[in-house]
C-alpha cells in the first residue's frame, strides 16, 4: 500500500485523519484512474480544491491502481490531492466499498464509488453512496 502525495510514502488504514486536528475529513474511494466517471469525479474535486484548502479539510483518493497508475492520472490531469494506491487492498476492505460489481452483465469484483466524511475523532459522521461524479465535489462541500 503506498500513498501518493508527490512521495511515496506507507499509508495506514486508519490513517484517515484531517492533518489539522478537529477537523473533518474525506475518503473517497473510485473504481480506476483515468476512466470517464472518475476522471468526472477527480476534474470536479480539483476544480473545487481551493475551497477545499480554505474550509481546512484534508482528504484523500483511494483506488486499488498501483502508484505508477496514479502518478499518471496526477500528471494527466494536474491533480493536487492525494491519492492512494491500495494494492493489497486492505483500506477497501476495511471500509467496505470492494465487492461485487457488474458492467453490461458481466460480474466482477471492484471497488464502488463511496465517500466517507470522516470525523476530528475518526469516526464516520456521513457516507455517501450514490454518487454522481460531476456534481459530487459541491456535494461534499456543502457538508464540510
Amino acid at each position: 500500500m503506498s500513498r501518493r502525495n508527490f512521495r511515496r510514502r506507507p499509508a495506514a488504514v486508519a490513517g484517515f485523519r484531517s492533518p489539522i486536528s478537529r477537523q473533518k475529513c474525506r475518503a473517497v474511494f473510485y473504481p480506476k484512474d483515468d476512466t470517464p466517471g472518475c476522471t468526472k469525479e477527480a476534474c470536479a474535486f480539483r476544480d473545487h480544491f481551493t475551497e477545499f484548502k480554505k474550509s481546512r479539510r484534508g482528504g484523500a483518493g483511494v483506488s486499488t491502481d498501483p502508484v505508477k497508475s496514479h502518478d499518471k492520472f496526477v500528471e494527466k490531469f494536474k491533480l493536487p490531492f492525494t491519492l492512494l494506491a491500495d494494492e493489497d487492498k486492505k483500506i477497501v476492505s476495511a471500509y467496505g466499498v470492494w465487492g461485487e460489481k457488474s458492467f453490461m452483465g458481466r460480474k466482477y469484483l471492484g471497488t464502488h464509488r463511496v465517500t466517507f466524511l470522516i470525523g476530528p475523532d475518526g469516526r464516520i459522521k456521513k457516507i455517501w453512496l450514490q454518487v454522481k461524479p460531476d456534481e459530487h465535489a459541491e456535494e461534499v462541500l456543502a457538508m464540510l
